[in-house]
């Protein structure tokens, strides 16, 4: 006789209720993950297509349907209570002032993330209009602390030279923002492209971005109170 599948559990990271294992009363029969990138497009004067840009990678989505039924094994009792606390997880809060984070656990998968969507579709009904089953169609966005995301390796090729299309709704501060995570870098993309004035620079110019280390400390301190 083969050995049963353990239920998937949702826990509750923070807030509140912290630690409180939610377990599913059926296991999703199916789960997606959807992995995704931001590009941006500049179309400089002259060519032919338009250049493309990663700009960021995107929180990773978790999409599942979870079943529950009162009818056949609790009784006839109402559903809604039953699908009550994995409702409460898209509620605010009293403690964090926001839904609070969570894990779901199956099996070896385990996914943090923020329930970012819940719809709740009633499917069965006792005489009375007691809802006796439903279906709940959830979506986790992938969570990560402050710290965790200061360590996206995206923040950390900053060590390399890279080269960026300016565009007309861009800024010299926000570019330095963007990639070198502090806006007082402005300085050091402006002297590496003989740039006089940072407030005049024309779209669809190629901007090279040095590495940080070539950044005078001196220039950085005067930019910090000039930017």
């Amino acid at each position: 006789m083969g050995q049963e599948l353990a239920k998937a559990v949702v826990t509750l990271l923070g807030g509140r209720n912290s630690g409180r294992a939610i377990e599913v009363l059926f296991n999703p029969t199916e789960y997606s993950v959807e992995y995704s990138a931001t590009f941006q497009e500049a179309a400089p004067p002259g060519l032919s297509s338009p250049i493309i840009q990663f700009v960021n990678g995107n929180a990773q989505v978790l999409t599942m349907d979870l079943l529950f039924d009162t009818y056949t094994d609790g009784g006839g009792a109402d559903v809604t209570a039953t699908t009550r606390p994995f409702l409460d997880m898209v509620a605010i809060d009293g403690d964090l002032h926001a839904p609070p984070p969570v894990e779901f656990r199956w099996g070896s998968f385990a996914f943090r993330a923020v329930v970012s969507k819940i719809t709740q579709k009633l499917t069965m009904f006792r005489s009375d209009g007691i809802p006796v089953r439903a279906t709940l169609s959830v979506t986790f966005k992938q969570y990560k602390t402050i710290a965790e995301q200061l360590e996206d390796p995206r923040r950390n090729s900053a060590d390399k030279t890279k080269r960026r299309v300016f565009e007309a709704h861009d800024s010299i501060w926000l570019l330095a923002a963007r990639e070198y995570g502090e806006v007082r870098y402005w300085r050091l993309i402006a002297k590496e492209n003989d740039i006089d004035d940072p407030r005049r620079i024309e779209a669809g110019r190629v901007l090279v971005l040095p590495p940080i280390d070539r950044a005078d400390p001196k220039e950085a301190a005067d930019a910090d109170r000039g930017a």
